[in-house]
């Protein structure tokens, strides 16, 4: 099928007040950021962007536009905080519109990551449109003689009591926001909330189910070429020669770009590219990195390596001893995104400047090592948010419009698309770490844990842009003048990296968490969706069951007995009684039942989740055939919404969980398309049942990545309940099921 053409130079797609723009006049592109105020700090997002004009901007007509620097990831974040700004502005729906993140235009937030837009970015927008509110009534007060609080505010039309008015279009004549935010004004109070929390249509869907441009992977514009990369067999391999004499004359190639070990080629048509692609790769000879580790022995390579400890979480009290104990290890295996669309940029070099068009999750960022890698002033490189097919995490997002803008950069003013192959997006994006888990635990006289000694073992959980004082892009350290990544970091708690949510939630009198952390990375890892929570959830939601089982309690009874916080119990007492749970009920060698619960980062939203599981125990395959989860993320925005995140999150944790594993051995990684890395099929999805509680009088919770642990503890549980087998090892593959069973 052919791609979309794009007619003009400049092209907005928009719908219900929601406007996505894609440009390629330069000279609009390369328009100035909006300028820092001084440091003082704000609530949200609000502390490094102070400017007001970068959130909000009202034009002569009053309608609004108002800029975020999160994107849409396909999590539905631009409805939602186009709906808190309706909300605050009192404009109707259609006139605001929302832009997403663009290094020439809008606030720089970072990254879009960790279930935080709508705390951080939501609260700035909050805030920033209901100041802005305040200052079009204040200006309309002293038009009017009146006191501000006797005004009323109705689609941008203030009014008094006895009906005289001024209109915004009228107001923002003296409507100043080039001004730094107080963040003092009050926003409006949940109880005259019309847009917020209601289940709004998501803006972004209607393009992408009807084929038009939704997607940077369907960008194209007249004069397009097309580009195609060479990777090496492996890590740290070396390009000793290629010769291209015969590939510049094939058909449509306009030139091979080589840069060092870095090199690829540009074509007028992709197919084009990709065979030039194909025979590059056949006349390149390299000398070879280092072999990998043996995957039979990951996880005992992983913990021999240097680390650093860090101990956390640790209580202390008086026990007495002689209490039943239980030791146990878990492990998780390395994880691919798995991007539908394999990543995607659009690059053009035009009279110096660099202009990106990326699915990077954070496109300050990014520009920020394009700077690096390419060695151009930072006013002279622009990087702009397009959706991209697929991702939670760095995938080749970030890699992709570096391996672009270097091709660009050897065909001027063409503007260049390159779309990695899917071996490129399986073998050279950055996975999920593997982690390993061990628990040991003591009952005292009333079989309750009176012990808990956690430990786990982890590589860094985020090699994105601008997260070491190295370059982290994959081309910049191929380059004839390679720019190796800065030593790995883990992120801090509370919210933590490989040991995020390893700090338990109930409440044990004495526990200790280590935290191992391993710098080298033999495999590239950084972020995938909930870093190091889906692992330890699963290690902590197991173990809980073991000691259930060792205190023959009942599993839900036994979490409620070890939690104080009213909300977790909540959610667990409800997702018990949506699920019709019986205490004692017995499983069976097909049947299976689980409950796991988690507060995501013990920062975020609160999710307890029971399923049932069906084991074909010739085959050993396991399936989740049903699963019921709670969910308690304070104001809700859009119920649609959230329910759609912690829906995503079950499927793809229960697809983690029961398939994933990234195959490789000491020649390179070996998952390099859909058979060797096989995810779960739609006739295996779980139904699933959601009910939200909302809590209108607590800030508002994130949950992208709250339901992703909770998942894999309600599989691992119901299939130890359907087997009488636990399986500490993921994924509970059919092989691992069938193992278990034999």
């Amino acid at each position: 099928m052919n791609a979309p053409i794009l007619s003009r130079r400049n092209f907005t797609k928009g719908l219900g007040g929601l406007v996505l723009s894609f440009s390629l006049d330069p000279a609009e592109l390369l328009a100035q950021a909006p300028a820092p105020g001084a440091p003082t700090r704000l609530p949200g997002s609000l502390n490094n962007n102070r400017s007001l004009q970068a959130w909000v901007r009202i034009g002569g007509d009053g309608n609004a536009t108002v800029h975020t620097g999160k994107v849409e990831l396909g999590q539905g974040v631009l409805t939602a905080l186009w709906q808190i700004a309706v909300e605050e502005l009192d404009l109707a729906p259609a006139r605001v519109r929302i832009y997403s993140a663009d290094t020439a235009l809008s606030p720089d937030e970072g990254q879009t990551a960790g279930s935080q837009s709508i705390e951080n970015s939501g609260t700035a927008l909050r805030l920033a449109c209901a100041e802005v509110r305040g200052m079009l009534v204040d200006i309309a007060a002293k038009r009017l003689a009146v006191p501000a609080e006797t005004l009323t505010v109705t689609d941008g039309v203030i009014m008094t009591a006895d009906r005289l008015k001024v209109t915004y279009a009228e107001a923002v004549a003296d409507l100043d926001l080039n001004r730094e935010a107080t963040g003092k004004v009050p926003p409006k109070p949940v109880s005259t909330h019309k847009f917020v929390g209601q289940s709004v249509p998501r803006h972004d869907i209607p393009g992408k189910v009807t084929g038009r441009i939704a997607y940077v992977q369907d960008i194209f514009e007249a004069g397009m070429v097309h580009g195609r990369v060479v990777r090496p067999p492996r890590y740290g391999s070396t390009l000793e020669s290629v010769d291209d004499a015969a590939v510049s004359k094939m058909p449509g190639v306009i030139k091979v770009v080589r840069d060092g070990s870095f090199f690829g080629v540009v074509a007028e048509r992709e197919e084009q590219a990709v065979k030039a692609r194909e025979a590059l790769a056949k006349a390149a000879k390299w000398k070879l990195g280092p072999e990998l580790p043996d995957p039979a022995t990951i996880h005992t390579h992983l913990k021999s390596l240097p680390r650093k400890d860090d101990v956390l979480g640790v209580k202390q009290a008086s026990m007495a001893s002689g209490g039943r104990t239980l030791e146990a290890t878990y492990t998780k295996p390395y994880l691919a995104h798995g991007s539908i669309g394999p990543s995607c940029a659009v690059a053009t070099f035009l009279g110096g400047r660099m202009l990106v068009w990326t699915h990077s999750q954070g496109v300050y960022p990014l520009r920020n090592e394009l700077v690096k890698a390419l060695k151009i002033p930072a006013k002279d490189v622009r990087c702009m948010h397009v959706e991209g097919s697929g991702c939670y995490g760095q995938n080749g997002a970030d890699d992709v419009a570096l391996d672009a803008a270097l091709l660009a950069r050897a065909v001027p003013d063409k503007p260049v698309r390159l779309q990695w192959m899917r071996d490129d997006e399986f073998g050279w994006e950055p996975y999920g770490a593997a982690m390993s888990m061990s628990i040991k635990a003591s009952l005292d006289a009333d079989n309750k844990i009176a012990d808990w000694q956690y430990e786990l073992w982890s590589n860094t959980h985020s090699m994105r842009p601008e997260s070491t004082d190295g370059t982290n892009v994959l081309a910049a350290w191929y380059m004839a003048e390679p720019q190796p990544h800065g030593a790995p970091k883990g992120i801090p708690q509370p919210a933590g990296g490989g040991d995020r949510n390893s700090i338990p939630l109930y409440d044990f009198p004495n526990q200790k968490v280590v935290h191992h952390f391993i710098p080298d990375m033999p495999i590239r890892v950084s972020a995938l969706r909930t870093l190091g929570a889906y692992a330890n959830v699963f290690a902590i939601e197991s173990f809980m069951d073991e000691m259930a089982a060792l205190a023959k309690a009942d599993p839900v009874a036994f979490r409620l007995a070890h939690l104080k916080d009213p909300r977790a119990k909540a959610v667990i007492e409800k997702a018990a009684e949506m699920a019709g749970w019986k205490p004692g009920q017995a499983g069976s060698l097909a049947r299976g039942r689980g409950i796991g619960f988690s507060k995501y980062k013990n920062l975020a939203c609160y999710v307890a989740c029971i399923a049932d599981v069906e084991i074909d125990r010739a085959s050993g395959k396991a399936r989740a055939t049903h699963v019921w989860a709670a969910v308690d993320s304070g104001l809700i925005i859009n119920p649609d919404g959230l329910k759609n995140q912690i829906e995503g999150g079950i499927v793809q944790s229960a697809s983690w969980t029961l398939y994933e594993q990234v195959r490789f051995d000491k020649r390179g990684i070996q998952s390099l398309d859909w058979a060797s890395y096989p995810i779960m099929t739609m006739p295996d999805v779980p139904k699933v049942t959601i009910e939200l509680i909302n809590r209108p009088a607590e800030r508002p919770l994130g949950a992208g990545e709250g339901s992703q642990g909770p998942t894999v503890a309600v599989i691992a549980n119901a299939v130890a309940h359907a087997t009488g087998k636990r399986l500490r090892d993921l994924p509970m593959d059919a092989a691992r099921v069938k193992a278990a069973l034999a």
